[in-house]
Order: C-alpha cells, then structure tokens, then sequence
C-alpha cells in the first residue's frame, strides 16, 4: 500500500475558519476524511505544527520510508532556508502545497524557500490541491532507494 505523508505548517490548523474568503470554509479535518475515502488504497499519514523544528523533525522521520509528501508549509514557505534544506536532504519526493495563489498574494508571498527542493508546486486550487499530488504520486509511483 502506497504511503503518502501529508504535512502542514503554521495556523493551517484553523482551516474553516480562518480567513474563508481566502482558505475556504471546510476544517482539514473535514478534508482529509474526504480524501481517505477518495483515496482507500493510500494509506495516509497526517502531521499539522505551527512549530518550524517540529516540521523539519517529521520530514527526517518520514523523508526516508515513504512514498511521497504532500507539504504545506505555510508561512514558513516564505522565511525557512531550514525547511527547503531539510526537504533537500530526503529521499522521499515531496510536493509543495497551497491553497491560496501564493503568486496573486503579497509580494512577500511569491517568495518560495522550499518550491526548488521540491518535485513540483501546486498553488491556487483550495484544498483539491492535496487530491492532485495524491494523484500524481499514484501516476508516477516508481521503486527507490531507501537510506538505512
């Protein structure tokens, strides 16, 4: 069974009600009941913190043994040289997730410290956005190594 990680930084743990004209009015919570259901044979695992060494501890603990991660992290994307660091130094492809354009938003906002670590971005598309890379994941799974 294909194992995806799905992690997701600073205040995404208010999803439905914070900000809904922007992230929407469905909790996370919600969603990821959803995306189980449309998704049965992914056996997913889900991490929220609003703590950046936090996020980084969980990317070393699943960046070697799973078979993708679905990130989003928040306001860190656009001030953690850490993060994009971290996500470097796995072996586990990773997809950088948004719900809102990050590139129609503040300028500060167009800025990624993680996008060229990562396989791909998907920006924009509310929370179908985690669906599309679980998608992609699925399409593109292929045998690799694994650090021991």
């Amino acid at each position: 069974m294909m194992q995806i990680a799905i992690i997701n930084g600073p205040n995404l743990n208010l999803l439905g009600t914070r900000e809904p004209t922007i992230y929407g009015d469905t909790s996370f919570e919600a969603y990821y009941k959803a995306l189980q259901a449309r998704f049965p044979d992914v056996q997913f695992h889900y991490y929220q913190s609003n703590v950046e060494g936090e996020l980084i501890n969980e990317l070393q603990r699943v960046g070697f043994d799973y078979d993708g991660i679905l990130i989003n992290p928040g306001g860190y994307t656009h001030t953690s040289v850490a993060l994009g660091d971290c996500i470097a130094s796995i072996t586990t492809p990773v997809i950088e997730v948004h719900i809102s354009n990050i590139h129609s938003r503040e300028a500060f906002r167009q800025i990624s410290h993680v996008s060229a670590k990562c396989r791909g971005t998907i920006a924009g598309l509310g929370l179908e956005g985690y669906a599309l890379g679980t998608q992609f994941f699925i399409d593109n799974a292929a045998p690799r190594e694994k650090k021991v």
